[in-house]
């Protein structure tokens, strides 16, 4: 694909942000986390989670994020000083304990491991358990994919979603992101919560003073609410409402089938792993330790079939995609990663847009943890 510019998600006016180098963004939040006594090894781990998440324009889980793991490690919730271990390992499989530390740590090795394992035998499979919230769990499989490999996250997270036909919460946002490498770029990758919407994007809609749509969220009651996010937005933080699963209220539209889904990951990543589930997962700023737990998943494409043969086959099977008839309302037929890779290629080019509010509440972190400011 040739490069075109391309922003998903873009601010609409530019008095609304400004344009930071991604360099030196990650520089910055490297600088914030290591302030906190983090590694530089760790801190650039973690920054660089952070600022791939703004890159793809995935800005709920970008910069706007920073100080929920800062006042994570502040309460003294998160361990900075972490000792990652291997509880249990056979040749394709194994139990990683993160020892509360930071989840964006713990998943990059799992990960690692499970890449290394999938080249040996061909399949790589790590369970993690004792982390933290981890950022994109897009940014996993890459890992995978840039070795050749498919790859596969889970992870589950605190409560925040109405399991369908409930009142209350007792799922996490649990997402699960799927890269697939091609020959030429961009590579497939899906990355999606089990939710409507994460939570970040409420934090997000806050700061911006944006009304949230019907539909995303519920109250105490299983009353839908809309309109202003400071106010849904205190109602989540105290537990007085709920997100709503892929497919909504109920089952008419599939509500079941993304509660579903998030049952399974939990399942699978906290359940399987040791590490908790549903409504026993903390809060990173919260009264006792997240516990959440991952699942990283490396397939090797090699030992099924040839990466030419594989390529070939994807290759084919996007042209049919691309070439159906595309619907009148539709400006363009996208395969997963699509967007997210054009809005990196824009984003490297010209700067992440940062919008001013979060912007400021940077400058803000910066002076209070006596940090040099050198997002001018």
């Amino acid at each position: 694909m040739m490069f075109e510019y391309y922003e998903k998600e873009a601010p609409q006016a530019f008095e609304e942000y400004l344009r930071i180098d991604h360099f030196k963004l990650k520089e910055f939040v490297s600088a914030v986390f290591q302030a906190l006594q983090v590694s530089k090894d760790d801190a650039c781990t973690v920054a660089d989670v952070i600022v791939a998440a703004d890159l793809a324009g995935i800005s709920s889980h970008g910069v706007q994020r920073i100080r929920r793991y800062v006042d994570g490690i502040r309460v003294g919730n998160v361990n900075v000083k972490s000792h990652i271990r291997v509880v249990s390992e056979s040749e394709a499989v194994a139990l990683v304990d993160a020892d509360n530390g930071l989840g964006q740590v713990a998943a990059s090795k799992a990960m690692d491991l499970a890449v290394k394992k999938a080249e040996k035998c061909g399949i790589g499979l790590t369970l993690v358990r004792n982390s933290n919230h981890f950022g994109i769990a897009g940014y996993y499989s890459m890992k995978a994919v840039e070795r050749g490999l498919i790859g596969v996250t889970l992870t589950n997270s605190e409560k925040l979603v109405a399991y369908t036909n409930t009142l209350g919460r007792s799922l996490g946002t649990n997402p699960i992101a799927v890269g697939i490498p091609k020959k030429k770029p961009p590579p497939i990758l899906f990355d999606a919560a089990t939710s409507v919407v994460p939570v970040g994007k409420i934090e997000l809609y806050k700061k911006l003073h944006k009304e949230i749509r019907e539909g995303w969220v519920v109250d105490e009651f299983g009353e839908s609410l809309s309109g202003d996010a400071t106010s849904i937005h205190k109602k989540v933080r105290e537990n007085k409402a709920a997100i709503l699963p892929i497919g909504g209220l109920g089952e008419e539209l599939g509500g079941h089938k993304g509660s579903g889904l998030s049952f399974m990951i939990d399942v699978i990543s906290g359940v399987l792993s040791g590490a908790a589930w549903g409504v026993h997962v903390g809060y990173t700023v919260g009264d006792k330790p997240s516990n959440v737990g991952h699942t990283l998943l490396a397939i090797n494409i090699e030992s099924l079939m040839s990466k030419g043969e594989f390529f070939s086959r994807i290759e084919k099977y996007i042209q049919e995609i691309k070439s159906t008839p595309k619907h009148s309302k539709a400006e363009r037929i996208w395969i997963p990663g699509e967007k997210s890779w054009l809005t990196m290629q824009t984003r490297r080019k010209k700067g992440i847009p940062i919008y001013k509010t979060i912007y400021e509440d940077l400058r803000e972190l910066a002076n209070e943890l006596k940090v040099h400011w050198i997002l001018n």
